[in-house]
């Protein structure tokens, strides 16, 4: 089965490759639906250790994917965060704050059992893609943050 034409499959190099059969993101129409990503260094293939350092990877990565399928952080609309230690809540949230900076997207934090590769943190989301058009009157438009004014 190939995929319908009506969606626009997103793949970047800044973040790494999928580990399975998915794609980084899927863009459909003004939505983009982006997979769950665990802290790997796309240039090293390495997956980062400790909480923070993974937090801040698997958001880099999540940011990367976000603006290759022509959004931006401030148009997220929901993430979600899965922990393996739900213990890691405060830390995690500390450093998703920074990268979000006053931009607050819905969101969810599950602990599971266990995540790909024993990684600590995967973070995934949905975000309005960038356009053109007018918003219409019930609409609003999202605080812009660009990857500079996030993580370093």
């Amino acid at each position: 089965m190939s995929t319908h034409p009506s969606l626009t499959i997103v793949s970047t190099s800044d973040a790494p490759g999928a580990i399975g059969p998915y794609s980084q993101a899927i863009k459909a129409e003004d939505l983009l639906f982006v997979s769950g990503c665990i802290p790997i260094n796309p240039k090293t293939g390495e997956i980062v250790e400790g909480i923070e350092e993974q937090t801040a990877q698997a958001l880099k990565n999540l940011i990367a994917v976000v603006n290759a399928g022509g959004s931006e952080l401030g148009k997220v609309v929901k993430t979600t965060v899965f922990l393996k230690n739900m213990n890691d809540f405060v830390t995690v949230n500390g450093i998703y704050a920074a990268a979000f900076g006053s931009h607050k997207p819905a969101r969810s934090a599950v602990e599971v059992a266990r995540l790909p590769k024993d990684v600590l943190v995967e973070v995934e989301c949905i975000a309005r893609c960038v356009s053109s058009k007018p918003l219409h009157n019930n609409e609003y438009s999202l605080m812009s943050f660009s990857s500079t004014n996030s993580l370093k």
